[in-house]
Formats: C-alpha cells, sequence, structure tokens
C-alpha cells in the first residue's frame, strides 16, 4: 500500500468498482492531519463504530505527530476496540471489511488498521428442524460463525477446546473454522484436514455441503460419506469428545464432522436422554425400517416374479387376482408407484408448510386409491411400496442413499429375481466394509470388530457401563489415526 492516504482510498474504490455498499468516511483529526475509516455497509453496527471508532479519533488530544508516528499513536492510545488487527495489503483490507470491520487508515502511513465492529443482522438461535428431539437443547446452529463458535464454547468449557480460521473460495472468500479437542483428536488427522482444505480449488462456497468431496479420501461423490453434518451444538460436541473435526462454515447453519460412521446415522440425541431400553428398541426400529426401506420392494418384485410358490396359498391368489387385472408388469408397477411417491415428497418439501402437507398427504391417498381403482396398479404392490417409502422417513440423513439403493434394489430384483438381489447385497456390504475416512474405517465397529464400542451400536447401554472408558474414533481396531 501507498504512504498516501487519497492513493490507498482511489486504489480500494477502484477495485471495488466503487460499488454503493463501500463507505468512506473522511476525518480530520484534532492536529490537523487526514485519516479515513472504511466500511462496508450493513456489516458494521453504527452504534459500536461510533463509540469505538469515530468519538474517540475527533475528541482525542493529539500530539503534533504525522505519519506513522501518529499512526502508532491511534493504534496505542486512543482507539478503545477490543478488536485491532493491523493490515499491509489491500486484500486484507477488503476482507477484514466485508467481513464487517471498520478499516482504518491514515494519511503519511501504508499500514492500516482493521477495527473491530461487526453488526450484520443474522437469524436468531432456534431449534433446528432437521434433528428434532423431545428432550434436549432447543439450540441450533445460525448462519454466522461466530455465534455457532460461541454455541459450542458455552457447552464445551474446556481450554483444550481449539477453532482455527481460515477462509475458502477464490471468490467468495467463505470464512470457516476449524474446531477440535487438542490431545483426543490425532495431530495427522487435524493437519490432514487442515492439508485438504487449503487445497480446494473450488471458487464459491455457499454451503457445507461444496466442502464434502474435498474432504473425502477418494475425493469422489459416493453413495455413502465419510463426512456427517449436524444442526446441534451438543451433538457436535458429543462427536468432539469421541476424536472428531468439526468444520463450521459461515453463512450455513450446517456443520461439517470427520470423520462419520455409518452407524451414527441411527443414533439420536433422545437416545441419551431416554432409558437404555427404551432408546435400544428404538434403534433396532431403526435398522429394520432401513432394512425394510432398501429391500422390501426388490424382494417383492422378485417373488412375484420368479418364486410366487414361496407366498402362503390365501396371499398368492390375492397377488395373483392384482397382478392379472393390472396392465403393467409389477417392476413397471413398483417403478411408477415409486416415481409418483418422489414427485409427491418433492412437492411437499418444495411448497410453503402450510400447502406442503395437505399436497402430499391428500395427493398420496387420492392418487393411491384412484389408481387402485381405475386397475392401474395393485394394491399389494402399491402398500409394498408405500411400507418403503416410510420407512425411509425414519432414517432421514440416509434418505438419498436409501433412494438410489432402493431403486438399484427394483430394477436387480425384477431382472435377477432373489439371486441378484443377494449378490448386489455383497456387493453394497464390501463397498462399504472397504470405505474409509482419515483411516477409520466407514463401518466401523462393526468391522473391523470391536467389541468395547459395539456399546452404542445396536444397542445402548447405561451410562455407566459407556463412562466406564470413552470411545474415541482414532483409537478403532483397523482404523487408526490416518497415516499419508
Amino acid at each position: 500500500m501507498y504512504n498516501s492516504l487519497k492513493e490507498n482510498v482511489n486504489t480500494l474504490k477502484t477495485i471495488t468498482s466503487s460499488s454503493a455498499d463501500f463507505t468512506v468516511r473522511e476525518l480530520t483529526l484534532a492536529n490537523g492531519e487526514d485519516c479515513a475509516v472504511i466500511t462496508t455497509e450493513g456489516m458494521c453496527d453504527k452504534e459500536t463504530l461510533a463509540v469505538t471508532v469515530i468519538n474517540p479519533l475527533l475528541s482525542a488530544k493529539l500530539p503534533k505527530l504525522k505519519g506513522c508516528a501518529l499512526f502508532e499513536y491511534i493504534f496505542n492510545s486512543v482507539l478503545s476496540s477490543g478488536e485491532i488487527i493491523r493490515i499491509k495489503k489491500y486484500d486484507e483490507a477488503l476482507k477484514f471489511s466485508m467481513s464487517g470491520f471498520a478499516v482504518f487508515a491514515v494519511d503519511g502511513c501504508a499500514d492500516m488498521l482493521a477495527i473491530g465492529a461487526q453488526g450484520f443482522k443474522f437469524r436468531s438461535v432456534s431449534e433446528p428442524e432437521s434433528e428434532l428431539v423431545q428432550r434436549g437443547s432447543r439450540e441450533g446452529f445460525t448462519e454466522a460463525m461466530r455465534i455457532n463458535m460461541t454455541l459450542v464454547r458455552r457447552r464445551m468449557k474446556n481450554p483444550d477446546l481449539v477453532f482455527e480460521t481460515a477462509s475458502v473460495g477464490s471468490e467468495s472468500k467463505t470464512d470457516i473454522s476449524l474446531c477440535y479437542i487438542k490431545g483426543v483428536a490425532t495431530k495427522s488427522s487435524v493437519d490432514e484436514v487442515r492439508r485438504r482444505i487449503e487445497s480446494c480449488d473450488i471458487k464459491v462456497v455457499f454451503g457445507a455441503g461444496y466442502l464434502v468431496p474435498y474432504l473425502e479420501d477418494s475425493g469422489k461423490n459416493e453413495i455413502f460419506t465419510g463426512v456427517g453434518i449436524t444442526e446441534r451444538p451438543d451433538s457436535l460436541c458429543g462427536k468432539l469428545m469421541e476424536g472428531r473435526i468439526g468444520i463450521i462454515v459461515d453463512g450455513t447453519p450446517s456443520v461439517l464432522v470427520i470423520p462419520h460412521l455409518f452407524v451414527e446415522n441411527f443414533q439420536s440425541v433422545d437416545d441419551y436422554s431416554n432409558r437404555p431400553y427404551f432408546a435400544s428398541i428404538t434403534r433396532i426400529l431403526k435398522y429394520i425400517a432401513y432394512l425394510s426401506a432398501i429391500f422390501f420392494p426388490g424382494l417383492y418384485i422378485a417373488f412375484v416374479t420368479f418364486h410366487p410358490d414361496y407366498f402362503p396359498v390365501y396371499l398368492m391368489k390375492k397377488i395373483i387376482d392384482s397382478v392379472e387385472h393390472t396392465p403393467l408388469p409389477v417392476m413397471l408397477e413398483v417403478l411408477l408407484i415409486d416415481f409418483l411417491y418422489e414427485i409427491m415428497r418433492e412437492a411437499g418439501l418444495r411448497l410453503p408448510k402450510v400447502l406442503g402437507h395437505a399436497v402430499s398427504i391428500v395427493g398420496a391417498l387420492v392418487i393411491g386409491d384412484c389408481a387402485i381403482q381405475a386397475g392401474i396398479i395393485g394394491a399389494p404392490t402399491l402398500m409394498a411400496v408405500a411400507v418403503s417409502v416410510i420407512s425411509s422417513y425414519v432414517i432421514p440423513d440416509l434418505y438419498p442413499q436409501i433412494t438410489v439403493l432402493r431403486l438399484s434394489f427394483i430394477v436387480t430384483g425384477g431382472i435377477l429375481g432373489v439371486w441378484g438381489i443377494v449378490m448386489l447385497s455383497c456387493v453394497v456390504m464390501i463397498y462399504m466394509a472397504s470405505k474409509s475416512t482419515l483411516g477409520v474405517v466407514f463401518i466401523s465397529p462393526i468391522t473391523p470388530f470391536s467389541k468395547l464400542n459395539m456399546r452404542d451400536v445396536f444397542v445402548r447401554l447405561g451410562w455407566k457401563s459407556l463412562t466406564r472408558r470413552n470411545m474415541n474414533v482414532q483409537n478403532l481396531k483397523g482404523g487408526s489415526m490416518y497415516e499419508k
């Protein structure tokens, strides 16, 4: 930067193309020297700016100093903000200005000061809609990164809890915060996550999902992901205590957690608030719902098409009657119904809440009943798909994966029968067993098997058993810390 205040201000205006929200307040100090306060409209709190920057500058009795000597005096003796950073480059000045800081410059000095005066509007802390609980906190992450960091710190008053800030996106320059507990998360894992973030060659980051492919071991968009997402501060704190690493992205209420295990999709905060026996029953139901959502339509097609003799006689007659009176093959019937369910789901999801529930429920009842009455589809086929779709809602975190796998098993069951479903199941299980993130196997602790860590997989033991020895994902057998 130049020593001339005028040249520095003109350069910044040229870089920003004199944007309407780029504001420059030029001041004349008590000793006659010129200075300027540069801000971005809407990002600073005007009251804070006046109290900590403008008023001290205008009311201070300054000695007869010029240039850098005056700059140092103001830095050390005039400004009252608790957050002041010295900057030496134009891109730093613009980044801090667009992040809510007030940038101070004085004539005759090439350095500037970024003064904390953030005051942009953000959504208040509220209950997350995707992770509802009956018992527990009603607080969820917001879009403001600093507020999210505060929500985590309130629950973890631990000096070993570390936040590291950085920016991603060559154009958006989105702020992110890497959070972990020193001594619990291994240094090699933290270094590897940091390296992957620094190597991101993406231009813009407007959501947490933008970073997921860059954090995966393979770097590809696979069916299952080893990077989890949570909207709850208490859930994130629990995962940090298990040696995981959180990534808070500014502008999104979802926090990334790495590594993420398959069994975590069946766990919820309510499991640890309820009695162990009830939490275990609920968790087993989730596993049954997961298997039903994937396999039920495919097995129904396979048995109806290739093995109808396996049905009881009375049920077989009902199914045969429904198949005979419909014009489409069973596989096409199931695909048609599944397609209609997905359309109604998207309609209910995208419409306003007042209309969304009515469209999804009424649409399912009316279309289903009319299709059966018209003889286009059979009632058993409709029930098989309905059970599968409803079961998939029990595990919302796995809904995209369930949808893809259900479609794959429908096609496989209709073409190859039960043996095709068995072979595809083996392929999926081999893929899941071979997938890892930061060296931690995706389906741990099922395989590699860990008796200690099975205390909280299919059933949940009591707190006395769980706290006897804390789980750390970095210590799972066969899934130790990442080695480059």
